[in-house]
C-alpha cells in the first residue's frame, strides 16, 4: 500500500536525521533486495497497513497505531 512505503520511506529519513546524515546522498533503496542502504550499512524496514472505511453517517472511528525501532 502507498501509506505503508511512505511510512517506510519517512521512517529511514527520520533514521537519517537521526544519527547526522539528513542529506547523505548513500541513502537508497535497493527494489530488487527491498532494503535500505546508508552509509555503507543496509536497514530493512517493514510495515503492516490496515486501511477501512469510516460510518457513512459521520461517526468517530478510533485508530490505534505503533512504530517500533530496534537497532
Amino acid at each position: 500500500m502507498k501509506a505503508g512505503d511512505y511510512a517506510e520511506d519517512m521512517a529511514m529519513e527520520m533514521l537519517a536525521t537521526t544519527i547526522g546524515l539528513p542529506s547523505d546522498p548513500t541513502l537508497t533503496w535497493d527494489q530488487n533486495e527491498e532494503q535500505w542502504k546508508l552509509s555503507g550499512k543496509i536497514y530493512k524496514t517493514q510495515n503492516f497497513t490496515q486501511s477501512a472505511e469510516g460510518n457513512k453517517d459521520g461517526l468517530w472511528t478510533t485508530v490505534i497505531s505503533v512504530a517500533v525501532l530496534i537497532l
